[in-house]
């Protein structure tokens, strides 16, 4: 049973020092009872205390770490089924299925879904080897998966190909092949640092099957829940985070695989829409037969979106922007960093064709109007940012395009930036492309 706040700060120090970055040791006391902060935040709990609230206090789900540093790969701890209750914790993320023959052609794929999206970067985590039969050949295409950067799954359930292979995998390793007629010798492969990866002919041997695992000591596990149908995965996927979460129950509290490679093998648009589903329920890790570019767009869109705080707004860094080939003779044009209001205005403007410079100013994650009535976007926020960019130094251009909702502005702005020449754009973004063509500087 998870403990209160109470409870916890018994535990503590109480001293109030503030090193855990909360105020006093009750407020961080009560932030652990829900989940908001991790126990290890506080630098002087005794280890007696961590050991007497580690497992009262640990999520439901095993948060798994694959590699270290700036590479790690984070998987589970989740306290929640649904992102309006509180905000998710790990990604998910998408494999690649391969296999000696079929490695080297995927490959140029793979490597083009490599782009940043709001400061994060998108591309393929992992590359999910298949074995084929041939330990020696499995070897070898693992030992080409790892040199790609990313991380490895050694899909084998043969123990030999396992132990030959897995030497070649790197860190960031899953070796996924575990079930109820081999899991104690893939217990000793795995070892206590490699992820092991688990399967069950039905969600009851696969409980059986952890079961055993843990009665030997395996700490780090991912559940394959792929079933014979797309219904028995769903189902699975669900039940299984569902008894974790709701239910308490830690043996199925662990991250999931779902292996869309096998599922609809061959149907590119079906995986793609599966691959939606399961970002949304619940898969952790998500196989694929191939990721091109542009089912990596909605893709990666749908799980930023997703496994983003709701109540952080999602935001692009301030700057400027060149769009259409852009240099320092282009023109300006300005508007907020919320993220939603960005892409639809950066679309428009590619589209017109016209070489602008976009500058991107702090309004705090506001859209423009909202910025504007909250006092993040006004004459003043533009002007400083100006300053901050040193806008005028890098640009020759002295003509800045502003929101047509914030028209009232344009007269401040002037005041403001000696020199220049503010233009009030459309109030829709749809007429931007229009604008911008027939707009005389």
């Amino acid at each position: 049973m998870a403990l209160k706040g109470l409870d916890i700060f018994k535990l503590t120090p109480k001293t109030n020092c503030k090193d855990c970055g909360s105020p006093t040791c009750m407020a961080f006391a009560m932030k652990v009872a829900q989940g908001a902060v991790e126990l290890d935040k506080c630098p002087h709990m005794s280890d007696d205390a961590k050991a007497q609230l580690g497992d009262a206090t640990a999520p439901p789900m095993k948060k798994l770490e694959l590699g270290a540093g700036d590479d790690k790969f984070t998987l589970g701890g989740e306290t929640v089924l649904f992102r309006h209750d509180k905000t998710f914790v790990s990604k998910n993320l998408y494999a690649v299925a391969v296999c000696e023959g079929s490695i080297d052609e995927k490959l140029p794929a793979i490597r083009k879904v490599d782009y940043d999206r709001l400061g994060e970067r998108m591309y393929v985590e992992f590359l999910n080897v298949v074995d084929e039969g041939d330990a020696d050949k499995f070897a070898e295409t693992v030992k080409k998966a790892a040199a790609e950067g990313r991380g490895v799954i050694l899909e084998t359930t043969n123990p030999a190909a396992a132990e030959k292979a897995l030497p070649l995998a790197g860190d960031r390793v899953i070796l996924n092949g575990a079930n109820a007629s081999n899991y104690e010798q893939f217990a000793k492969i795995a070892g206590e640092t490699v992820a092991l990866g688990v399967s069950g002919a039905s969600i009851d041997e696969l409980y059986d099957t952890v079961a055993a695992l843990e009665k030997l000591g395996a700490k780090n596990l991912i559940l394959d829940v792929t079933g014979a149908t797309v219904k028995d995965t769903f189902a699975a996927a669900v039940q299984v985070r569902r008894a974790a979460l709701k239910d308490n129950d830690r043996t199925f509290g662990y991250p999931s695989i779902v292996n869309l490679h096998k599922l609809a093998k061959g149907d590119v648009h079906l995986q793609t829409a599966l691959a939606a589903v399961f970002t949304l329920k619940y898969g952790s890790i998500i196989i694929m037969s191939g990721m091109e570019y542009a089912q990596a767009l909605p893709l990666y869109g749908l799980r930023q979106n997703i496994y983003t705080d709701p109540q952080k707004p999602m935001k692009v860094e301030p700057g400027i922007y060149p769009i259409g080939g852009a240099d320092e003779n282009s023109i300006c044009v300005t508007t907020v960093d919320f993220a939603l209001t960005y892409f639809v205005v950066s679309g428009e403007l590619e589209r017109s064709g016209v070489p602008l410079n976009l500058l991107i100013s702090d309004a705090g994650g506001y859209s423009v109007l909202t910025a504007w009535a909250a006092g993040k976007l006004s004459a003043g926020s533009i002007a400083k940012f100006m300053k901050d960019f040193e806008i005028e130094s890098k640009i020759k251009s002295r003509t800045l395009v502003i929101p047509g909702k914030v028209a009232v502005l344009k007269g401040e702005i002037e005041e403001k930036l000696s020199g220049w020449t503010v233009v009030v754009a459309p109030n829709e973004a749809v007429e931007l492309v229009k604008f911008f063509r027939e707009l005389k500087v």
